[in-house]
């Protein structure tokens, strides 16, 4: 053994080798002492791991199916639109695939995965598993685009319930089933006085709004839709609101005693003389964007309610389908709210959002309310002009309702009364958040399930934070254009009554499209006086042709090939 503390400065090169060669072995022997596992004696019971139990899996076969429908809303800021497409990603989720993960999160439903690749035939093993709606009777009412939101989307589906299961029993070699122990003559009985089908099921409502994100909310569900309810087809009315604020834009206070009032104030009436124009059958093929890849030829949609509204806060929306009372002068130190409302059995691709542009283009004086009748006769007008819609983001699909099936018809109600038809009355019985019937009355299953509006995991809770997120952004930018405005030369009209001679007026002309700012357009150019594009028969066409569903004509006065 060396000593303890060898004097090193008298070894040779030779010996000090030596040394640090024995010293390393030294320490390799001591780190793979430590580093060898012990067995299980030698491990102190205190450190011991007790084994994970293993998963239980899913048995979808103890539980029966119910067809309900869910009424549900969004904002559509953070999210790519509402539809899901196979193999298509995109940079946001949509929100089909949000409803999809939390029904899945929930096993609410059960997907037939039989002939997905890489998937099992139950699909019942949760992961990256893509979007399959195979076997659950889903259907969707309507389809947003990104950015636009919802107040009353609807989906049908086929869901998991708790009513209880019928097992068969064998008594005489003669099989039978039992509920809960029960013989079958007793069934009818025990399930229609014992199971109540609202009171006693998953509470859906509050179930799905634990694992959907807070932008995302159901509001309602349908325990007795028809049996061959459909969201798409048996929507008979869809209701949609555009919000817009006047004045549209910030505007400069040398133009407010000009003749129009200044350029970012709207004229409301001329816009609402505007918008009665869409009510009736028309043809819309000037008011959308066409999409060649579904072939459509017939553009004619029916409008029963088109008109503008004002938002008076504080005071419940009546739903009024009348244009309201006469607009008052407009304070522009607190700009007024409206929404512009239409109601029609279906509507084209951006429909709406066209319908928009052109009514800001009423109402800021570029355009006559009769810019309306000329778009909509389509032998005077056979393509749209070209024209930029609106903005996506105040747009909502505020309500989808489906009448009973012998409901009058519009041709029927204007052929019997002369007057045109002004909409549908909502069949469904529809349990709401909140609702005694969905909430606190429960049976001590679920003594712990809150009515789900107010109160813990409560929606009221959720929007609440939201709103108050926005509130505080909204006051604190209010407050900040009151500092600004107060800057330099405040006096917008001399004693006299001229205006301030303000250098910085815009000599372009500015369209307003429902975003924060408008737009430069340099000289307004009037619809009618623009180009046009091509006619729906000739893009629907060149589609077609390029897709190989039609061949290119011999004759030299076809097209001369793709775009």
């Amino acid at each position: 053994m060396s000593q303890p503390n060898p004097d090193y400065t008298a070894w040779s090169t030779a010996e000090l080798i030596r040394r640090v060669t024995e010293l390393e072995a030294e320490l390799r022997a001591k780190n793979s002492s430590h580093t060898s596992s012990p067995t299980s004696d030698e491990v102190s019971p205190a450190y011991k791991k007790k084994p994970k139990k293993p998963v239980k899996p899913f048995d979808a076969s103890r539980y029966h199916t119910r067809l309900i429908a869910l009424k549900f809303a969004y904002l559509g800021g953070n999210y790519n639109g509402f539809e899901h497409h196979v193999g298509n990603t995109t940079p946001l989720p949509t929100i089909e695939e949000e409803i999809w993960k939390a029904l899945r999160k929930t096993r609410l439903i059960f997907p037939d995965y039989t002939g997905k690749e890489g998937s099992l035939s139950n699909g019942l093993e949760e992961g990256n598993e893509e979007v399959c709606w195979e076997g659950v009777e889903y259907s969707k009412c309507g389809r947003t685009d990104r950015g636009v939101s919802a107040f009353g989307q609807v989906i049908g589906v086929k869901v998991r319930s708790l009513r209880p299961k019928e097992k068969p029993i064998i008594q005489d070699d003669v099989e039978t089933t039992s509920v809960d122990g029960e013989s079958k003559d007793t069934i009818d009985e025990h399930t229609t006085s014992s199971f109540d089908p609202i009171r006693d099921e998953v509470p859906y409502i509050q179930t799905l709004n634990r694992v959907l994100p807070a932008d995302i909310r159901i509001l309602a569900w349908c325990p007795s839709p028809p049996s061959d309810f459909s969201a798409r087809f048996s929507c008979k009315e869809r209701r949609y609101r555009y919000f817009f604020s006047n004045p549209a834009y910030a505007t400069n206070p040398a133009t407010l005693n000009s003749p129009d009032g200044g350029d970012g104030l709207l004229d409301i009436e001329a816009m609402r003389q505007a918008a009665a124009k869409y009510v009736g059958l028309h043809d819309f093929r000037n008011f959308c964007k066409v999409d060649a890849s579904k072939q459509i030829t017939n553009f004619s949609r029916r409008v029963f309610h088109a008109g503008i509204h004002e938002v008076v806060p504080g005071q419940p929306d009546a739903n009024d389908l009348s244009n309201g009372a006469e607009s008052k002068p407009l304070d522009v130190a607190q700009p007024k709210l409206y929404y512009f409302e239409v109601r029609g059995s279906a509507f084209l691709w951006h429909q709406v959002r066209h319908l928009v542009a052109v009514l800001f283009l009423v109402g800021q004086g570029y355009e006559k309310p009769s810019i309306i009748d000329e778009l909509l006769d389509i032998e005077k007008t056979p393509a749209k002009p070209h024209y930029e819609m609106a903005s996506d983001a105040p747009l909502v699909l505020w309500d989808c309702i489906f009448p009973q099936p012998d409901e009058v018809k519009p041709v029927e109600y204007e052929q019997s009364d002369g007057k045109p038809f002004a909409g549908y009355n909502d069949s469904l019985n529809w349990i709401y958040v909140g609702d005694e019937r969905g909430g606190r009355e429960r049976n001590k299953r679920f003594d712990n399930v809150e009515d789900g509006k107010y109160g813990r995991n409560g929606i009221m809770d959720e929007l609440w934070a939201l709103w108050r997120k926005r509130k505080i952004d909204e006051v604190l930018a209010d407050n900040l254009m009151s500092v600004v405005a107060g800057l330099g030369d405040v006096s917008a009209v001399r004693p006299n009554g001229d205006s301030v001679e303000v250098s910085s007026v815009p000599e372009s002309a500015r369209v307003f499209d429902g975003s924060e700012k408008p737009r430069a357009v340099g000289k307004y150019i009037p619809l009618m006086k623009r180009g046009c594009m091509e006619t729906p028969d000739v893009v629907n066409a060149r589609y077609a042709l390029r897709k190989g569903w039609i061949t290119k004509p011999a004759t030299g006065n076809a097209s001369d090939g793709d775009d």
